[in-house]
């Protein structure tokens, strides 16, 4: 009598299993996506939306040289983070509507990058600092653009710079601290998303 009850349910935890799939977003006839993905949107227009994402793809970059560590790619991917912050900048001259609203913000990632550049250090704490005050721009220009659909995570370690805290953004929800790097690779967690 045991086994039978054991095997009922396993059959019914498979049975569960298999409805939760199905009834997840693809379709038995086909197997495509119910609902295909969104595209991202804000309250830019078209040529807004696609620049600031640039400069969202370059913030990553840089993200990325300070999870490694590598301060010759941080100095190449902050000054690629400047060049398409200055491209954002050009793209919102276009836009009075907007402009007034985000200038602060993308001025300020423009002049933070460029100062990573201007620190020679090896370790990247002195530059990472300078990370902080980008990732917290970024995350206030994103929320004033309204951008959504564009699988954004705004993330938060309580141990960076001796436990006072920072922000960062990640185009995905596994942390990988920028902050602590190795050391400390997973030290955070997620606070928003976009």
């Amino acid at each position: 009598m045991r086994y039978i009850y054991i095997a009922l349910i396993g059959a019914f935890s498979i049975t569960s299993c298999n409805n939760s799939t199905s009834s997840s977003g693809t379709s038995d006839a086909g197997n495509t996506p119910a609902a295909a993905k969104l595209p991202v949107e804000s309250k830019l227009n078209e040529a807004g939306t696609q620049a600031l994402m640039g400069t969202v793809t370059r913030y990553y970059d840089l993200k990325n040289a300070f999870v490694a560590t590598k301060a010759a790619r941080v100095d190449s991917a902050a000054t690629d983070l400047t060049a398409s912050a200055e491209q954002m900048q050009a793209t919102l001259q276009k836009d009075s509507v907007n402009m007034p609203a985000l200038k602060l913000y993308v001025d300020s990632v423009v002049a933070y990058s460029k100062m990573i550049n201007t620190i020679k250090d090896e370790t990247c704490e002195q530059q990472r600092i300078l990370f902080e005050v980008i990732s917290r721009n970024m995350y206030v220009l994103l929320k004033h653009a309204a951008i959504k659909n564009a699988h954004i995570y705004h993330e938060y370690c309580p141990m960076a710079f001796n436990d006072k805290g920072a922000y960062w953004l990640s185009g995905e929800s596994e942390i990988l601290n920028p902050y602590f790097g190795k050391k400390m690779l997973e030290c955070g967690e997620v606070t928003d998303s976009m």
